[in-house]
């Protein structure tokens, strides 16, 4: 029988790199993206799901549902970043990115739960990102919205096993997609006290980006997880040194990880 995958943010990046992989590996995939009608010749099917809107959420997996029977896998890829000091961007936009990558991704589980219960299987795999393991400088609401994703996941994997259903996260480091272009921004305000070092980061952070790894690692991370029969709660998949990183912040003293981080991103 061919599993079942849901992908949300599906037409582009790491989700349509995943959604790929498992198409040619024999599993049936639906990826998901706001306006599926305005992708052109996309290699598995799209269906509409804004994670901001709940109705659309329980249409788009109660169609899937509806087509073949049952929901196997689903895969919360669907998010979006955010940059700027704390103290200049605003709140309003800080409350957005968390209504996507933290709030938007518990409304998708809440869907799928319902039926995979039903079948008393399933696999729940939530991509966060390395960055969710620590606080960056001038992305720390971006790492708040992934590190809030990462410690819900735990729990809820207590809470479902009951019902054989496995919930992992996939952390990802920097990879080559259009991310960068999709971030919301705090400007870089003319007389700012953040001014120059904000703009160096997101130089930085630009060039990370466009410097990433293969989306393809992902996938194939991914159909590794799903074909492993009992999941570990946390995956890294980037670079040594990012993955490096979360195993210093671990063992360091905080001010010499600061210290690190900061000279990493030019701030000494």
């Amino acid at each position: 029988m061919r599993k079942v995958v849901l992908i949300t943010g599906g037409s582009s990046g790491i989700g349509k790199s995943v959604g790929v992989f498992l198409s040619d590996k024999g599993f049936v995939v639906y990826g998901t993206s706001r306006h599926p009608e305005k992708v052109k010749n996309h290699p598995f099917k799209l269906l509409a799901l804004d994670v901001n809107k709940l109705e659309t959420i329980n249409k788009a997996v109660a169609d899937v549902i509806a087509n073949e029977g049952r929901l196997d896998i689903l895969i919360n890829n669907a998010g979006m970043g955010i940059t700027g000091p704390v103290e200049e961007t605003p709140t309003d936009a800080m409350r957005k990115v968390f209504a996507t990558n933290f709030f938007g991704a518990i409304d998708v589980i809440k869907a799928a739960l319902p039926q995979m219960r039903q079948q008393k299987s399933g696999v729940i795999i939530n991509v966060t990102s390395i960055a969710g393991y620590m606080g960056l400088p001038f992305r720390g609401i971006y790492s708040a919205t992934k590190g809030a994703l990462e410690l819900t996941t735990e729990a809820l994997s207590m809470e479902v096993k009951q019902f054989g259903i496995k919930v992992t996260n996939v952390a990802p480091g920097d990879f080559a997609t259009n991310i960068a272009s999709g971030r919301y921004h705090t400007p870089v305000f003319e007389g700012s006290a953040y001014k120059e070092i904000y703009q160096s980061n997101l130089n930085l952070m630009d060039a990370d980006v466009d410097g990433g790894e293969d989306p393809v690692e992902m996938a194939a991370a991914i159909y590794k997880i799903i074909n492993t029969s009992n999941p570990k709660l946390h995956y890294k998949v980037g670079s040594f040194m990012q993955k490096f990183s979360i195993v210093l912040k671990r063992i360091l003293p905080d001010k010499i990880f600061e210290k690190l981080l900061m000279n990493n991103y030019k701030m000494l």
